[in-house]
């Protein structure tokens, strides 16, 4: 059995933070615990009762979601249970949003606290404790207490925007959950009815995002599933385009062309109330759909179509979570877009023009573009810009956690590996195991 110093290393705790337990198999290998040399993959797959080469694709690929294969090899290499993001058998689930694990030491606890901490200034005086675990449904609801959970969408979606989803994913998700229950519960009158449907989705839809920006991305289909569900019978246009931009975005690494139709359905639900902004978001996502399809031709006319729409400003009719659409953000979404096209030349100067703008409100999205800014430097054969722009982020870690911006960090991280004879990557992989304690 390791000290349990071992799960202290910063690589292990990254790869821990990012729910990927191919990532966390990999930091045990390479633990300086073993010596000089990491631990053989065909040892480590012996452990695990399986082949070399499946051990590798574990590493590699998608994170795993079979509970029983996490639990047994968990288990196998003795994580223990309160570093793991899901419950061993025979152990309590995870309780996120207790005061005691607030308070208690710890990296992933102080995030859980400045998450919290965040959402803070709309608990007081609501009559509605959604955000604290065991609290006890209201006898009943009326108008005030379904403005205040409606307010926790926007103030998730500032948190988000500062600190990244990783701590806010799993408190959306139990307020959501609450909420759902105590609809089940409690006595309401109709017109409170439908604005706690309302509220129910607009929660669903954000929870959803959380859940991808945490790299979490299976469990955000059925929230999604649940807002156009909730959208249809209520007949609200607004929820349902959301909801269908938001599959989108879910959809588009593995189902690009479903992601595309996706986009073109929410164009059409909202043909005759659109804003330009929401019309720029929903070309955007259908550029990257074309883009990761290689339908150059597609991309290019979606991404014109974005640019021009954008071009018109925004308007007084512009649905609150539209904020984020930003010039930053419609260049980001062409960087992606070219990098899926490779051409990582066009990918990094839309990168790079990101990096040398002012700093907006938008930190986590700064965060992840220059993330991506070394992962297409890595692409085009810029290995110091590369390590320059991953060393760089680093310091804004230990505040801005996002599973999916950890992911290309650990991408990154793995294409600087052959090249630690350059000065620029000997320092990146220096700063990199201390720069997040």
């Amino acid at each position: 059995m390791v000290p349990e110093s071992f799960w202290e290393h910063e690589p292990v705790r990254l790869a821990l933070v990012s729910r990927h337990l191919g990532r966390v198999i990999r930091a045990y290998r390479y633990h300086p615990y073993h010596g000089r040399n990491p631990l053989p993959q065909s040892v480590v797959a012996g452990w695990l009762g399986i082949t070399q080469a499946q051990l590798s694709r574990i590493e590699n690929g998608p994170a795993l979601v079979h509970l029983d294969r996490l639990a047994h090899w968990a288990t196998l290499l003795k994580i223990p249970p309160a570093r793991l993001w899901f419950a061993l058998p025979g152990e309590p689930a995870p309780t996120l949003l207790s005061g005691a694990r607030v308070e208690e030491g710890g990296s992933t606890n102080r995030r859980q606290f400045h998450a919290l901490a965040a959402l803070a200034g709309v608990q007081a005086g609501s009559g509605l404790d959604l955000l604290t675990a065991g609290a006890e449904p209201p006898p009943n609801l009326g108008m005030e207490q379904v403005r205040y959970a409606a307010s926790l969408v926007d103030q998730f979606r500032s948190a988000d925007a500062a600190v990244g989803a990783d701590a806010l994913c799993d408190i959306a998700m139990q307020v959501h959950k609450r909420l759902s229950a105590w609809a089940e519960q409690t006595a309401y009158s109709r017109s409170v009815g439908e604005a706690l449907q309302s509220a129910l989705s607009h929660l669903a839809i954000q929870a959803a995002w959380l859940a991808i920006d945490a790299d979490r991305r299976p469990e955000a289909r059925p929230y999604l599933n649940e807002a156009i569900a909730r959208a249809r019978i209520a007949d609200d246009a607004r929820v349902e385009v959301r909801a269908l931009a938001c599959m989108s975005l879910l959809l588009r690494e593995e189902r690009p062309a479903e992601a595309m139709h996706c986009a073109d359905a929410a164009l059409r639900a909202a043909a005759g109330w659109t804003t330009p902004r929401l019309t720029t978001l929903l070309h955007l996502r259908s550029a990257h759909a074309h883009a990761i399809l290689r339908d150059t031709f597609g991309f290019e006319r979606e991404m014109t179509k974005a640019r021009s729409a954008f071009e018109v400003g925004s308007h007084e009719d512009d649905l609150p979570f539209i904020s984020f659409v930003t010039e930053q953000e419609v260049t980001a979404i062409n960087g992606l877009s070219y990098l899926a096209l490779d051409r990582p030349d066009r990918a990094a100067a839309c990168f790079r023009a990101i990096t040398a703008s002012p700093p907006d409100a938008h930190r986590r999205n700064r965060v992840y573009s220059t993330v991506q800014l070394a992962r297409a430097s890595i692409r085009q054969g810029d290995v110091p810009g590369a390590a320059q722009a991953a060393l760089a982020v680093l310091p804004e870690l230990r505040q801005v956690r996002s599973g999916r911006t950890l992911r290309v960090l650990a991408e990154v991280r793995s294409g600087l590996d052959a090249h630690r004879a350059v000065s620029e990557a000997r320092q990146f992989f220096d700063v990199y195991d201390g720069s997040l304690a």
